[in-house]
């Protein structure tokens, strides 16, 4: 049994999806539209032009599947009360991704060595998401 991610970006997911390619390395295994669906949507589930929006993804960050959507394409993501870690190989890789992740976003906890990581902190990106970035001694 695996736990998994899955992240609804309430509009921004093809943003994000390219955001994370960019600067964390993600890879897209699956990607499908609204409109692509096979079965008719109900009645106000998504907002009118909604139909090129994410329904289902999955992206590959490191060695883990995250799954992701536009969920109701509400322009109003809300992430709380989680974050996802990422345990980096070394202070550089660790430095570049947090700055990344900085850019457009707000830095909860300043990358420092601390008394159990030669590198730790923590940053909420641009999309709202809260990443924990730490490299293992």
């Amino acid at each position: 049994m695996q736990i998994e991610p899955y992240l609804f970006f309430e509009g921004r997911c093809d943003e994000a999806v390219d955001f994370y390619r960019k600067n964390l390395g993600a890879e897209v295994s699956v990607l499908m539209r609204y409109k692509e669906s096979p079965e008719p949507h109900q009645t106000g589930m998504l907002p009118p032009g909604s139909e090129d929006k994410v329904m289902h993804g999955v992206i590959k960050i490191g060695d883990t599947k995250v799954m992701v959507s536009d969920g109701r394409c509400s322009g109003k993501p809300a992430f709380q009360g989680f974050a996802l870690t990422i345990t980096a190989p070394d202070v550089a890789r660790a430095d570049k991704m947090f700055a990344a992740l900085a850019d457009g976003g707000q830095v909860q906890v300043a990358q420092a060595k601390t008394f159990f990581s030669p590198r730790f902190g923590m940053v909420t990106d641009r999309f709202g998401v809260l990443w924990i970035i730490i490299v293992m001694p």
